[in-house]
């Protein structure tokens, strides 16, 4: 079997995030000051082996060589003809031990990981991969949330050293992996500004993402994140207004960095699509006429082509071009909750129509498996924004509020993922107190 040894025993890097947020003296959240505690111990990183991921079709995802290569041994999927005839990242949503499991993945063409508190959650409860290093931290002392946050630094500082070819041969374009602020700083921007630097600080790895979520408290976090130097995923985006704010965040983080080269200062803008039209298509059968029945299904394709309008649109002139001439990169759309909800629809209803040039496109399982099957590759994202238009207009003439449905998803999405993050810590907690009970 392949094997990877040692992954975190190699020299950290260092960056202009690491070296500002060493200084800071802020009193970190209780949500967040746990990770304090993490020390270097973090780094030592048992033998991984490779095994086959359960929920992965043995069809799709083949095994690597017995020497860990994993480019020599397997054809060319759609996901490489995403990445090199249309411009856009295929990348995975999930993680889970052994991060092995994502050498197949990549192998087909996978080219940056996501997480979130609710892959964690999922990933920790139903595994046994994390017991020993669980039972070690317990016994050693540690609290329920310093236990968490070791265990999702480990996978995401292992997960970072397979990508990290990617970021490497792309210049920092690639290779991501993405680890989110606790969702309980989802209204304090100051304390996700301290947790974003110290996070960042921790998982000490060139290609990590710090993933902070759009709501309006944190916008200015993320231009505070960015003038530091930090690399950032914003999350949870569900309206053309609050993405605009998101990508000014940005601009403006740019503008007052101290960074020099501002070519590995990146981020992503996590766009979410699916939801909206779970969202949507309740309210259109609530108003239940045949125009509103029509609309079923396509609102979140049709605001996703807007958002690349707008994208297209703020990533050019005099202010854009004089951030390029210092190394800036633009601030790439990633659609995010890419997985289809309602079985009627394609089970690529929110891959397929979002194909374009310098964007990502972030996968769970079920989205992933059905594009490499029977995806077609070819540029969609912006062939009818007429169409888009019309439909966005549509649903605001039915008297249907944009803004007033990204705020429900958004409330919704930082529930979500709180609840998941609660959960798992009472999980870990049950945990805990199981191992002190067999100790005596």
């Amino acid at each position: 079997m392949a094997s990877i040894s040692n992954l975190a025993n190699l020299t950290p890097a260092t960056s202009a995030g690491s070296s500002r947020s060493s200084s800071s003296s802020s009193v970190l959240p209780r949500s967040f000051i746990t990770l304090r505690t993490l020390n270097s111990k973090l780094s030592s990183s048992s033998h991984l082996s490779l095994r086959y991921n359960q929920t992965s079709k043995p069809s799709l995802f083949v095994r690597c060589s017995a020497s860990g290569e994993n480019g020599s041994t397997t054809k060319k999927t759609t996901l490489h003809d995403l990445y090199e005839k249309e411009g856009q990242s295929p990348w995975y949503d999930n993680l889970c031990r052994p991060v092995t499991d994502l050498l197949p993945f990549i192998a087909r063409g996978v080219r940056g990981v996501t997480s979130n508190p609710a892959i964690f959650q999922k990933a920790i409860s139903t595994s046994n991969a994390y017991n020993d290093q669980f039972r070690t931290l317990v016994e050693s002392g540690k609290d329920i949330e310093s236990a968490y946050w070791e265990l999702v630094v480990k996978d995401i500082q292992d997960a970072c050293k397979l990508f990290e070819p990617i970021y490497d041969q792309t210049e920092a374009e690639d290779g991501y992996v993405s680890v989110e602020v606790s969702p309980m700083l989802a209204d304090d921007t100051k304390g996700t500004v301290e947790a974003a630097k110290y996070l960042h600080k921790v998982v000490n790895r060139r290609n990590v993402y710090i993933k902070i979520p759009a709501t309006a408290p944190c916008v200015p976090s993320i231009r505070d994140v960015i003038a530091s130097g930090i690399s950032v995923n914003v999350t949870l985006i569900f309206s053309i207004a609050r993405y605009e704010a998101v990508i000014d965040a940005y601009l403006d983080g740019l503008e007052a960095s101290g960074v020099d080269d501002l070519s590995r200062v990146t981020s992503v803008a996590s766009f979410f699509v699916s939801r909206v039209d779970t969202l949507m298509d309740k309210m259109l059968e609530k108003i239940g006429t045949p125009e509103a029945l029509d609309l079923r299904g396509k609102a979140a394709v049709a605001q996703a082509a807007l958002a690349y309008k707008l994208y297209q649109k703020k990533f050019s002139g005099p202010r854009w071009e004089a951030l390029v001439k210092k190394g800036a990169k633009k601030q790439r759309l990633l659609w995010a909750s890419t997985s289809v909800k309602n079985p009627a629809y394609s089970d690529t209803l929110y891959v397929a129509p979002l194909i374009g040039p310098d964007t990502v496109s972030t996968m769970p399982d079920q989205a992933l498996e059905a594009f490499i099957d029977h995806g077609t590759v070819k540029r969609t994202i912006d062939e009818n924004v007429s169409e888009a238009e019309g439909i966005y207009s549509a649903l605001e003439k039915l008297g249907i509020e944009w803004r007033k449905v990204g705020e429900q998803l958004e409330e919704e999405g930082v529930d979500s993922f709180k609840k998941s993050f609660e959960s798992l810590l009472g999980t870990l907690q049950d945990k805990a107190n199981t191992l002190k009970l067999a100790s005596h």
